[in-house]
């Protein structure tokens, strides 16, 4: 059978994530591409471990005479986020992903591709199967369910590693060294709600928010991109300013850590101003068109009439509903007044979904500085209180604090200025990695991340950049030679 990335180098680390792209591996479905892992130990004869939340060790012995050199882990997490658009059929739970190489660059149809973190796993993969590497003892680490809070870097095990320098493979910008990240928290509104029966006088109409960019909320934050969510928010506010309107239901996004791109609402006007909401919603999006031209190009905005609902929420719910929409924000609050162009603090609106009971709302929050992500979850308190609606808050990871004086990051810069021939550019990155949480439970771990050029990540415009994969490949590969000594 003819291969997608059958010409594509480094070869073998196409070759496997194109293996690992056939199994279904969105997070919290992580038993396929376990079993993927273990069954690949056991036929290159390599030693391996799974602790009890079903991360997975498989260690590669040393090279003859490089048995007393330092033990190096390289971490990947397994998992992946699931998102694709509105008119696509593909099933995550079944459905391989569908690749194709389209210009400089690989990419999935009409889905996430999974190159966060699948190309890390390749390469871990064919480091494995390496027949002459001329390395010390190396520790393949691979997390689960890192998409979804690190779950699976919080329940490692801690007897499971014994080398103190770790290399994450979860980067996502060629010839970067990352060396610290934002920690995070999440937070979950619920929203009382009380429901009615609609009168004869009234009508049904669905707005619709699609065609946006969405993205990484931590990566892409900083880039301006629109939230289907916050859009609608806006729409709703408008109207309700010139109308009677009732909100009937309202569905969008779904990824804590992905920017909304999409997002409906139903609502019920009365029938004799159903002219005025369709010329109001038309100005309205015209405006915020014009607002995103140079972000969201595709940006496309529908209201359409709907059959005649039996139930809706009341005047004071649907209220409340708009203005707590309206009053969560959205974005980036902060820039780091530290490091240049880095994004200290922001907060994405991930989700909404109306329920029998409530509605549902959850938020994700990023910052570098602790005091700050505890103010984030703070204000969202303040808010839910003002509205009556109750609030969950989880524990969140920590950050990563830079550590410049690393001999993993000296290495690193070595290796990049001699494979690229410039200067490594030395970051924190304004996402989680599991970077924090490993050097919290194995005290002395000197650590860095490193991975190809990656664009769009978490949404269907994820693309992988195929001349940094190979890139990559060779600072991997000499990053262990320095560490080895083979200069």
């Amino acid at each position: 059978m003819t291969r997608v990335f059958q010409n594509l180098k480094p070869e073998r680390v196409w070759y496997y994530f194109e293996e690992i792209s056939k199994i279904p591996r969105c997070s919290e479905n992580m038993e396929g591409i376990t079993d993927f892992i273990l069954q690949f130990a056991r036929e290159h004869g390599l030693a391996h471990r799974k602790d009890s939340a079903s991360n997975i060790l498989v260690i590669k012995p040393a090279a003859p005479g490089l048995e007393k050199t330092p033990v190096v882990v390289l971490q990947s997490h397994l998992d992946m986020v699931c998102e694709k658009n509105s008119d696509s059929t593909h099933d995550f739970t079944n459905h391989p992903v569908k690749m194709k190489v389209e210009a400089d660059s690989v990419m999935a149809e009409g889905t996430t591709l999974g190159g966060d973190n699948g190309i890390g796993i390749a390469a871990m993969l064919a480091l494995l199967e390496h027949p002459s590497l001329p390395a010390g003892m190396l520790e393949c680490l691979f997390t689960v369910d890192e998409e979804i809070g690190l779950k699976g870097a919080f329940a490692l095990d801690t007897s499971l590693l014994k080398g103190r320098m770790l290399v994450n493979l979860d980067s996502e910008e060629v010839g970067s060294i990352y060396i610290g990240c934002a920690g995070g928290k999440d937070s979950e509104i619920t929203l009382p709600i009380r429901w009615t029966v609609p009168t004869k006088e009234e009508c049904s109409l669905r707005l619709i928010v699609r065609g946006l960019r969405g993205g990484h909320s931590g990566v892409d934050i900083h880039s301006g991109r629109a939230n289907a969510i916050k859009l609608l928010a806006r729409i709703l506010f408008h109207l309700k300013g010139q109308l009677s309107i009732r909100v009937v239901s309202f569905t969008g996004g779904d990824k804590l850590n992905a920017i909304p791109r999409e997002a409906s609402v139903l609502i019920a006007v009365r029938k004799e101003d159903t002219v005025r909401a369709h010329k109001l919603f038309d100005t309205h999006c015209s405006a915020l068109k014009k607002e995103y031209y140079g972000v969201e190009p595709e940006i496309a905005f529908t209201m359409q009439d709907e059959k005649h609902t039996d139930k809706l929420l009341d005047a004071d719910s649907s209220e409340m509903f708009v203005n707590l929409l309206s009053a969560i924000p959205h974005g980036v609050l902060a820039m780091s007044p530290i490091i240049e162009g880095l994004v200290e603090t922001s907060t994405n609106l991930a989700s909404v979904r109306t329920r029998t009971e409530a509605v549902h709302l959850a938020a994700s929050h990023r910052s570098s500085v602790d005091s700050a992500l505890n103010w984030v979850c703070d204000v969202h308190r303040a808010i839910a209180a003002m509205a009556g609606a109750e609030i969950e808050q989880n524990e969140g990871y920590p950050g990563w604090s830079p550590d410049e004086g690393s001999k993993l990051l000296k290495y690193a810069k070595e290796v990049v200025k001699k494979v690229s021939g410039g200067e490594a550019r030395v970051m924190a990155i304004h996402a989680g990695l599991e970077c924090g949480i490993i050097k919290r439970k194995y005290k002395g771990m000197d650590a860095i991340s490193i991975g190809p050029t990656i664009t769009g990540a978490h949404s269907p415009q994820e693309k992988v950049d195929i001349e940094s994969v190979e890139t990559f490949w060779k600072v991997l590969l000499q990053i262990l030679q320095e560490v080895y000594g083979e200069r």
